[in-house]
């Protein structure tokens, strides 16, 4: 192992215990708060008035929509918690595994999609943008430790942490 591999910082572990972590947290409970006042307010009104397929679509999605936020808001708070010393790192990685960061993709391309309200479908994208910034948070921070130990090609993990800032700065 390279004297340079031995000391290596890990930047997402930092990131997670940052004011990047309470910014992207405070984003994530208010993208639930704003997406749940959304669906029992004007969404609800403008679901009743759309046609069959679109309707049919804006039921699955938002079952969706709310499932991914959930997912999300989970993992928020079990890292909130581990950054906070209310749990360890092994709590969390057990409880973490019951969170799913991944697989709830959308169809731009289904029937009805466009049909669908520009406010919801606008929730619905920033919520995919928000669930893939913290399912790349997630990968960095919760590598398996010989990962982070032993990384022979240097340039990947250059390229990882330059993807992590990527996602993060095109968030905005």
């Amino acid at each position: 192992m390279s004297e340079l591999g031995m000391n290596t910082v890990s930047f997402a572990g930092r990131v997670a215990a940052s004011s990047q972590f309470k910014a992207t947290y405070a984003e994530g409970m208010g993208l639930v708060e704003e997406t749940a006042a959304y669906l029992d307010g004007p969404g609800r009104a403008a679901a009743k008035v759309l046609p069959r397929q679109a309707s049919v679509l804006y039921a699955a999605e938002s079952m969706r929509l709310t499932t991914r936020l959930m997912q999300m808001a989970s993992w928020l708070l079990l890292q909130r918690a581990v950054n906070n010393g209310e749990m360890s790192r092994d709590q969390v990685l057990s409880e973490k595994s019951k969170v799913r960061l991944d697989g709830f993709n959308v169809d731009r391309a289904a029937p009805g999609w466009n049909d669908l309200p520009e406010a919801f479908r606008d929730l619905v994208e920033r919520s995919l943008r928000l669930q893939n910034r913290i399912a790349l948070l997630d990968r960095e921070i919760y590598r398996p430790a010989s990962e982070e130990d032993f990384q022979p090609d240097n340039e990947n993990s250059v390229q990882a942490q330059l993807n992590l800032l990527r996602t993060a700065f095109n968030a905005g």
